[in-house]
C-alpha cells in the first residue's frame, strides 16, 4: 500500500511537472501591437543565449513598394539593411526564470536593456529600460512558425484580373416577310 502511495505521489508530480508550461521563450511571437512577429531562438556558446530575428511585418513595404529598412538606424551604413530577417535580439543570457540582456528597437533606432520571461504556453512577457530609468513591458503572443515573409502583391495584380468577354455577336439581318 506505501509503495502504491508513494508511486501515485511521483506520478502525479510528473504530470504536473509535464503540464507546467515550460519557460524556453523559443518560438514565433507577435508582437503587442501586431505589426511583427519575432523568431525566437537559441544561440552563442552551448546555445545556453537567446537570439531573435524578424521573421514577418504586418506592412512588409513601405508608401512606394519597397522593402521597409532600418531607417532610423543611427549607423548611416545599416540604414539600408531590410527589416525582414533584422536581428533584434542577439545573446540574451539566462537569468533565473527569464533571459536578459539587450533588445534593438527597429522604430526608434535604440536599444534598450530588456528580460524576456514566459508568462504561460503562449505568452512571453518583454520587460525593457532606457538607461534603467525610462522602463515598459507588454506581452507578446506565441504564433505558429513561419520561415519568411509572404511574397507581396502589388495591388494592381492583388485581384485576379476577369476574363476578356467575348464579342457581341453581330446581330442577324432582318428580313421582311413579302405580302
Amino acid at each position: 500500500m506505501r509503495v502504491a502511495l508513494t508511486s501515485a505521489f511521483l506520478l502525479s508530480g510528473l504530470v504536473a511537472a509535464a503540464a507546467a508550461p515550460s519557460k524556453d521563450p523559443s518560438g514565433t511571437w507577435l508582437t503587442k501591437d501586431g505589426r511583427a512577429k519575432i523568431r525566437i531562438d537559441h544561440c552563442g556558446p552551448n546555445s545556453a543565449n537567446i537570439c531573435g530575428k524578424v521573421v514577418w511585418l504586418k506592412t512588409p513595404t513601405t508608401e512606394t513598394g519597397a522593402p521597409r529598412t532600418d531607417a532610423k538606424n543611427p549607423d548611416p551604413k545599416k540604414r539600408l539593411r531590410p527589416v525582414i530577417g533584422l536581428q533584434l535580439i542577439e545573446g540574451l543570457a539566462p537569468d533565473e526564470e527569464k533571459f536578459s540582456g539587450d533588445i534593438y528597437n527597429i522604430d526608434e533606432g535604440k536599444i534598450y536593456q530588456v528580460s524576456l520571461e514566459r508568462e504561460s504556453g503562449s505568452e512571453l512577457s518583454v520587460s525593457g529600460c532606457l538607461l534603467k530609468v525610462l522602463c515598459g513591458s507588454e506581452t507578446w503572443t506565441r504564433v505558429p512558425d513561419v520561415n519568411q515573409q509572404a511574397a507581396v502583391t502589388p495591388a494592381s495584380e492583388a485581384a485576379p484580373k476577369p476574363a476578356p468577354k467575348p464579342a457581341a455577336k453581330p446581330a442577324a439581318p432582318q428580313v421582311e416577310a413579302k405580302k
